[in-house]
């Protein structure tokens, strides 16, 4: 070994001292599974190696559809034994973003295989919330001097009041990430700002504002014919990066006001909507609100606008359905299912009601209602000596309020409701968030020590995991209808939900089977050593005073 060699022996380690000084270090292997963490990535993102280690790179990102393509992107990149740099938005233990310039470097074998890819991470949160703030206090985009999304609702909303009638169209680069990859990092900054020209030649007095990293709104005075034209002027227009023309096309959604919606978050949600269904259908299209489309998203936006009143004259109903133990022989247990019927609307089920009640805020007066409800009920039937238990569907938007277990528990004292006779039914998406949350998990297990059950609905329709199962306070598994509903038609659909029973069975679980609508159904599932069955050939849901 050389002196020179030696020499240089101490420079290198204080090298990698300085690293793991100020940076945040990530080693993983081949397949992107985190094998170790340096203490400041601990520390800014919250996480514990307990936690961490064995969590996938694209696990750390946000479960986003764009943050997934992002993702998948780098990975791809750097598998291919290229370094990858750039500013990526993280995810903390806490489900909180952190922003971070990001240096990926592949370690190749010797014959040229991926063997693993180690992370230098800058944590940038503070600047980058810093910019968001001026752009705020501006109401412009820093990148491209176009309007921001908070001026853009300044400006709709001061058209509404004119009364002035005008297309909201929203426009998305087609393949974007993949696109500025397969270029020179700096093409990013040269595409958004070619791309931002072209709008701005085209639509020329138009209001133009950027509301995504490839997305943007336009609000004009003409009609789809006018829009549509865009498409051409980007062939005759196109954009050179390293003088070679970019292959790039755009997604719309045209939504007319005061035609279509007569907000600015149903003309933003209407043409979002509109430009996800061009995208599914292939993309490189821009098309107006479809009849159908227009129908749903009327539909919404009138429930959204009725319900407050709705709750405030307490209108909503609660219907039971009922459940059939196998080992009993008899009903032991009624889901309690909030119902809306309207004069205007018609009958609003379950599946329409909730989500837009968890995007509006509304969830918790909304479950607390149905919880009251079937709390009140379940302590008349124990007054009456009736053995009969009663679930409840809770969304993880109300565990996320950290006094959720205090209601539960207040509602039980204030309605006499033995806690035993309750049972909690949470989704797969709800195991999976609360998996990374102890606040929820912490409020799950007392409220079981207090004799609330958990079970976990729809099972097998949501992530790909099992870890909650391990972790989170469940005793009962629901499988979804959509599989009963093929399971005599479909063998592979048999074998699934064979294996479901069996798994379950492995954990210690009470199985439930939903969406049982025939004899067959009821005669095969219960052959395959189901314990409890529910669904329209049980019984339909029907009013309290209706139950004998």
């Amino acid at each position: 070994m050389s002196p020179e060699f030696d020499l240089l022996k101490p420079s290198l380690n204080d090298i990698m001292h300085s690293l793991e000084k100020f940076y945040m270090v990530t080693l993983m292997n081949r397949d992107g599974s985190i094998l170790s963490v340096n203490k400041n990535l601990l520390e800014i993102s919250d996480w514990t190696p307990k936690r961490i280690l064995g969590k996938t790179f694209w696990e750390m990102f946000p479960d986003t559809e764009q943050a997934q393509v992002q993702a998948h992107s780098i990975w791809n990149h750097v598998a291919s034994g290229k370094n990858w740099f750039g500013t990526v938005e993280k995810m903390t233990r806490s489900n909180n973003s952190y922003y971070v310039n990001m240096l990926a470097i592949p370690l190749l074998n010797t014959g040229g295989a991926l063997q693993s890819v180690t992370l230098l991470e800058l944590d940038i949160t503070a600047d980058i919330e810093l910019r968001e703030k001026l752009q705020q206090i501006a109401y412009i985009d820093f990148e491209t001097g176009l309007m921001s999304r908070h001026r853009l609702e300044i400006v709709v909303n001061e058209e509404i009041q004119s009364k002035k009638h005008f297309s909201f169209v929203y426009l998305t680069i087609d393949h974007y990430y993949t696109l500025k990859d397969s270029h020179p990092h700096e093409a990013e900054k040269e595409i958004i700002k070619s791309f931002t020209n072209r709008l701005k030649r085209f639509f020329q007095d138009n209001p133009i504002a950027r509301v995504g990293v490839n997305e943007f709104v336009i609000l004009s005075p003409f009609g789809e014919w006018y829009v549509q034209g865009f498409h051409a002027f980007l062939e005759q227009q196109p954009i050179y990066i390293d003088h070679i023309a970019l292959p790039l096309t755009v997604s719309g959604g045209i939504v007319r006001y005061p035609e279509d919606q007569q907000t600015f978050t149903h003309l933003f949600k209407a043409a979002l909507t509109t430009t996800k269904e061009v995208i599914e259908n292939g993309g490189g299209k821009i098309t107006s609100l479809s009849a159908d489309s227009h129908k749903i998203l009327n539909r919404k936006a009138n429930i959204d606008r009725k319900m407050r009143t709705v709750l405030e004259h307490n209108q909503l109903q609660v219907v039971y359905q009922p459940q059939f133990d196998v080992a009993l022989g008899k009903i032991n247990l009624y889901e309690a299912l909030v119902r809306w019927e309207d004069d205007e609307l018609g009958f609003i089920t379950p599946d329409e009601l909730i989500p837009i009640a968890e995007e509006n805020g509304m969830i918790h007066a909304v479950g607390a209602f149905v919880l009251e409800q079937a709390a009140n009920l379940g302590s008349e039937w124990n007054d009456k000596g009736h053995c009969l238990h009663i679930s409840v569907n809770t969304s993880v938007r109300e565990f996320t309020d950290t006094r959720m277990k205090q209601k539960i528990i207040e509602i039980i004292k204030t309605t006499s409701c033995p806690p035993d006779q309750l049972q909690l039914e949470i989704t797969e998406k709800f195991a999976f968030q609360a998996e990374e949350e102890h606040s929820i998990i912490h409020q799950m297990q007392e409220l079981q020590e207090l004799g609330i059950e958990f079970t976990l609905d729809d099972f097998g329709t949501g992530y790909a995991s099992f870890r909650y199962m391990q972790s989170l306070p469940i005793t009962k598994i629901k499988i979804d209808k959509v599989f009963i509903q093929s399971i005599l038609t479909q063998p592979k659909t048999q074998q699934l939900v064979d294996g479901m029973i069996r798994f379950g069975k492995s954990m210690g679980m009470y199985i439930v089977a939903e969406g049982i609508e025939t004899k067959e159904q009821y005669d095969l599932l219960i052959e395959m050593g189901v314990d409890a069955l529910q669904g329209y050939y049980i019984g339909r849901p029907q009013k309290a005073s209706d139950i004998g």
